[in-house]
């Protein structure tokens, strides 16, 4: 029997040492946290500039600082330690740019170097999270290794990493780790690199979990009470656009209680997606305004051209909220499109799923909605508008109450609000200003019409020899002001900014594919259908098109499986890989995800008995329920 005293664990916060690039780190025994000092989850959180960094002082906390202090980049936020061998790139922080990620499992041809994660599946030691470290020092024989959350002992003097592991050559000449603890393995090391020789494949774990599946409410005549609230301006809205307090339209008694389930491995995947994609749209983005070429498929005046770019130089980051529409099955998860301006469907997700399910007793799992209210008023609270907001709509129904939500948001942000119907009551002051019915100059707005529809008003005009836009003005007061003349006024700030006009339209998704070939989560797509797309049944899509409008899915026949008819028959399409929406008890099933400041915000589901989503498509509720019980 040994005479040692047992290793007593240093209190929580305690610094241990420090890692290259002098990187503190700190013990994680939180039995010892002094809960004067950490009342809350909140108060657990670890920033640095800024910059989240995570769970003080977990593991994944310590990767991502210690890669930021070190090299300026960060990976994106995730649930456990092992989904960081999942990621696909790592964002650098001063010009957000996005740099490849790679990684190798376990006994790979490409070993581990300095500077690498290390990663370790859920097990042993490491039951449900899994385990990442910071790789300090490879020899052939071992590599040392830094991190959080293992031991909490301070290091001895000098010394600047934590542990070592056993390194080896297999038979193969791989190079594989041994694991010291009980049940524990090594799953691999994640690298950022351009080079994928060696890389391991993309594979969904459990795949399963990314099918929804629908259940009912029980039916106790729920449906014949009304369950929205009048009084409440967004409410009442929605009550007279649905006719009624309905969340669907099918007229069928059963169907007012159906709900999909989402398991929360497939929402966590469609966080990273959502946060992933936006940086990889932004991207793209800017390659398009860089180079003329590709700035000539999207069909902009050119006259307009010197704009679109001074609105990316100057509110780069100062998108509100846009929406994803994406394919999830079993087989993984894939991106139709981004709606980055004049995007809908918000107060269905963040405001009327959530009541429905209170009002039918739907208890199991949580709403992936519920913050996306809130989400929306911090990105308000951020934009820096200190003077009123004007919410511009059309008269149409459902733009009433997603105008009246979103004017909801910013006025808990403390925005001064106003909601102006159609363009027909503005009209031109003394001093050439646009101004409202109570006489006040518009200065910042936003919209529920797409950037596209003020275009219309004047392409044809400035199209022919690239002459700028006979904008109206005050000068021209026997003519009321158009909406093109508002959005494009120098002293006017629109919000969604002008740029997003670039990856709003389909003209953007050949480019994302020619810059990211083969991402898990892009659909090849092409301005020409090729040999490969033909063989294997694509989508023909109106670049600047909205609603699902215009829209031909073809097999590998050049069958048309369906079609829809539009405004948008004239335009330039693209042409995109046939990835069929899965039909999930007679549901044609698309899952949308909201972007709030660039970052996933909720989702919701859309459904059709039909292949294409259109605007008079359904919302059902949506719920996410954990992995054990879909």
């Amino acid at each position: 029997m040994s005479d040692q005293a047992p290793l007593v664990p240093e209190k929580f916060g305690t610094l241990l040492g420090y890692s290259p690039g002098h990187v503190a780190i700190y013990s994680s025994h939180y039995p010892s946290a002094d809960k004067r000092e950490y009342p809350s989850r909140a108060a657990y959180r670890s920033e640095l500039d800024g910059v989240y960094m995570g769970y003080k002082w977990q593991c994944v906390e310590f990767a991502r600082r210690w890669l930021y202090v070190n090299y300026g980049y960060v990976f994106d936020d995730v649930a456990m330690a092992y989904d960081i061998f999942d990621l696909h790139h790592v964002t650098r922080l001063t010009d957000n740019e996005l740099l490849p990620l790679h990684s190798f499992a376990n006994g790979s041809q490409r070993p581990p170097e300095p500077g690498c994660l290390l990663i370790w599946r859920e097990g042993g030691e490491f039951e449900v999270t899994g385990h990442v470290a910071v790789v300090t020092d490879v020899f052939d024989d071992c590599i040392r290794f830094a991190e959080q959350n293992v031991g909490h002992l301070k290091l001895p003097e000098q010394q600047h990493w934590s542990r070592e592991l056993k390194l080896s050559r297999n038979a193969d000449g791989g190079f594989y780790i041994e694991a010291s603890f009980a049940n524990t393995q090594v799953l691999g090391w994640v690298i950022q690199t351009g080079d994928d020789r060696h890389a391991a494949p993309r594979t969904i774990r459990q795949p399963l979990l990314f099918n929804l599946n629908t259940t009912l409410a029980t039916m106790a005549g729920q449906h014949t009470k009304p369950w929205l609230d009048p009084q409440d301006k967004t409410e009442a809205a929605y009550i007279s656009a649905m006719h009624g307090h309905l969340l669907n339209s099918s007229g069928i008694e059963q169907e007012q209680y159906r709900y999909f389930r989402l398991s929360e491995t497939a929402e966590q995947e469609l966080t990273r997606a959502t946060n992933e994609l936006h940086l990889m749209f932004m991207h793209a983005t800017q390659a398009v305004l860089q180079d003329d070429a590709l700035l000539e498929k999207f069909n902009i005046p050119k006259c307009l051209w010197p704009r679109l770019r001074k609105s990316w130089d100057n509110r780069k980051g100062q998108m509100i909220t846009g929406r994803f529409d994406f394919c999830v099955t079993d087989k993984g998860i894939k991106v139709y499109e981004y709606n980055a301006d004049s995007a809908s469907c918000h107060t269905e997700a963040g405001r009327i799923q959530g009541k429905w399910a209170a009002h039918f007793g739907v208890t199991e799992g949580t709403d992936p909605g519920a913050n996306l209210a809130a989400q929306l008023q911090q990105a308000w609270a951020n934009s820096g508008i200190d003077s009123g907001l004007h919410i511009l709509q059309d008269t149409d129904l459902e733009e009433t109450y997603h105008a009246q939500f979103i004017r909801a948001t910013a006025t808990a942000a403390g925005i001064r609000t106003k909601v102006v119907k159609g363009m027909t009551d503005l009209r031109w002051n003394d001093t050439g200003d646009i101004i409202d019915t109570d006489g006040e100059a518009i200065r910042c707005v936003w919209k529920t019409w797409a950037w596209e529809t003020a275009l219309d008003q004047i392409r044809a005009e400035c199209e022919a020899d690239d002459r700028q836009p006979q904008l109206r003005h005050a000068d021209d007061e026997h003519l009321a002001p158009r909406l093109v003349d508002l959005l494009l006024r120098p002293d006017v700030m629109v919000y969604e900014p002008f740029w997003t006009l670039i990856p709003s339209n389909k003209a953007i998704l050949p480019i994302l594919w020619h810059i990211f070939p083969n991402h898990p989560y892009l659909l090849n797509s092409q301005f020409s259908l090729t040999d490969e797309l033909a063989s294997q049944g694509y989508v023909t899509k109106p670049i600047a098109g909205r609603c699902g409008y215009n829209i031909s899915l073809f097999d590998k026949n050049a069958q048309v499986l369906k079609e829809t008819e539009g405004k948008f028959d004239s335009q330039d399409q693209i042409y995109q890989a046939l990835y069929k929406l899965p039909e999930i008890d007679g549901y044609k099933t698309q899952v949308c995800t909201f972007s709030v400041a660039g970052k996933y915000a909720g989702a919701c589901v859309r459904v059709d008995k039909s292949l294409i989503i259109t605007t008079n498509s359904d919302l059902l509720p949506l719920r996410l329920v954990e992995d054990d019980d879909l």
